[in-house]
């Protein structure tokens, strides 16, 4: 599901419910980072990096810790750049060499309505506008939901160009469906706050994709080099 919304210099591993990851082994510096959690929070913190470690093999790349660092961000190794998810019964990770992309995020949610009142904390009025013309049109979509998830994944892509904070109301996201096919579409995030240099330019925008599939909204953005 991610795989189809990346370029093909991007490597993903994903895994729908319970396929044997939750179970991988940890390194000892990661189980001593979810020693006190709770067990769904170490079965998702396990799967996922069982996942980005199969994608590590799949570049060449063995396989080594990978440790939250500043704001929860999971650490690379030299060379790569990722991005990691996990909801309920899903759980991907995208990798690449940081000679093919400057950043990318991906997240996954469940493809349901937000709770009540979440929407107006996490979105612009403009935003919201576009989201009620989109439901009119396409209602089988939960473009609310849709629209968090790119948010994340725009967060994710931005973090580690910028090591900053990015709020919900600093990215004005416009979300596109493809034509003759309400199920995936586009996106494009424009940012509010002064962009990430990359390569000496300065950004403004952040470009992705979304599909909608199997109880699940994804979406993923890519950084490219100027």
């Amino acid at each position: 599901m991610i795989e189809e919304l990346l370029p093909e210099s991007v490597v993903t591993v994903e895994t729908h419910g319970d396929e044997g990851f939750q179970d991988a082994p940890l390194y000892p510096e990661e189980a001593a980072r979810v020693a006190r959690a709770v067990p769904k929070r170490r079965r998702e913190f396990t799967a996922v990096r069982a996942c980005a470690r199969r994608a590590m093999e799949k570049l060449g790349v063995p396989p080594q810790p990978i440790l939250p660092g500043a704001h929860g961000a999971p650490t690379w190794p030299a060379g790569l750049i990722g991005s990691m998810t996990h909801c309920d019964g899903y759980c991907a990770a995208a990798l690449a060499r940081a000679t093919d992309l400057a950043s990318l995020g991906i997240d996954a949610e469940p493809h349901a309505p937000l709770p009540d009142g979440v929407l107006p904390s996490v979105s612009l009025p403009a935003e919201q506008e576009r989201l009620a013309r989109l439901t009119a049109r396409l209602p089988a979509v939960h473009w609310d939901r849709l629209l968090f998830s790119a948010k994340e994944s725009v967060y994710k892509a931005w973090f580690p160009l910028t090591g900053k904070w990015l709020d919900f109301s600093e990215a004005d996201i416009e979300l596109f469906a493809d034509p003759g096919d309400e199920a995936r579409g586009g996106l494009r995030a424009r940012l509010l706050v002064p962009g990430p240099v990359v390569g000496g330019e300065r950004l403004d925008t952040f470009e992705g994709r979304w599909t909608v599939r199997r109880g699940l909204v994804a979406t993923a953005i890519t950084v490219p080099h100027p």
